[in-house]
């Protein structure tokens, strides 16, 4: 082999392995992340506490009612910001229920009105306290801002996250409170009830899953 035709061959050889390092460089660097959607499933729960006294007992107790008609998503952009054109979370409110049945039809025709507004709806708006990327494991506590339309109002709430991550599933308990008057609610009044305080509580109780976005 003459020297010229030796000269092309180690540079051919030294220009491929140059080439095969650089695609490995590229395939072992981290990649950008994408947004972190999270998908509520069966499993979750919605429901409100009330504070009342009711004429046939001592002492006031609270009036609970739940129910398991929750559906949505959030999504969360790498920067951390909420993508709230793709994020919502829906709450059936023609199917909330506590123990007693006679409230509940109250509840539905009277206070709710739930013929007229039939669901319950947040959009999340931002968030505070969630560190990005989303852990594997653990738990993180944040806060949830957005806007919720209730009976017929649209008004911000900020939602209280308590949230235990493992693998692709995340549960996450939230709560929240506001008085009547916030979403033009009006305070029941019926015979046997006593007093009503005015203070409603919400509390969401959901199981998610991660999927790709």
């Amino acid at each position: 082999m003459n020297l010229r035709v030796h000269r092309w061959v180690v540079c051919a050889v030294f220009c491929s392995a140059l080439v095969v390092a650089q695609e490995n460089a590229r395939s072992q660097a981290p990649q950008p992340a994408g947004n972190a959607r999270l998908e509520i499933t069966s499993g979750s729960t919605a429901g409100y506490r009330i504070r009342e006294q009711l004429a046939r007992f001592n002492l006031p107790n609270d009036a609970v009612g739940t129910t398991e008609s929750v559906t949505g998503a959030i999504v969360i952009r790498p920067d951390g910001s909420v993508a709230s054109d793709v994020s919502k979370v829906t709450v059936d409110l023609r199917t909330i229920k506590t123990d007693e049945p006679k409230r509940d039809g109250f509840v539905r025709e009277n206070t709710l009105e739930t013929n007229r507004y039939p669901l319950a709806e947040f959009v999340p708006r931002r968030q505070k306290g969630l560190a990005l990327p989303l852990p594997a494991a653990g738990t993180a506590g944040f806060q949830l801002i957005g806007d919720m339309t209730l009976h017929g109002v649209t008004s911000e709430v900020a939602w209280d996250v308590a949230a235990t991550f493992a693998g692709d599933t995340v549960t996450a308990k939230a709560t929240t409170r506001f008085n009547f008057a916030k979403f033009k609610i009006t305070i029941p009044r019926v015979f046997g009830l006593l007093s009503v305080d005015d203070d409603i509580r919400l509390e969401l109780n959901v199981r998610m899953r991660r999927a790709s976005s």
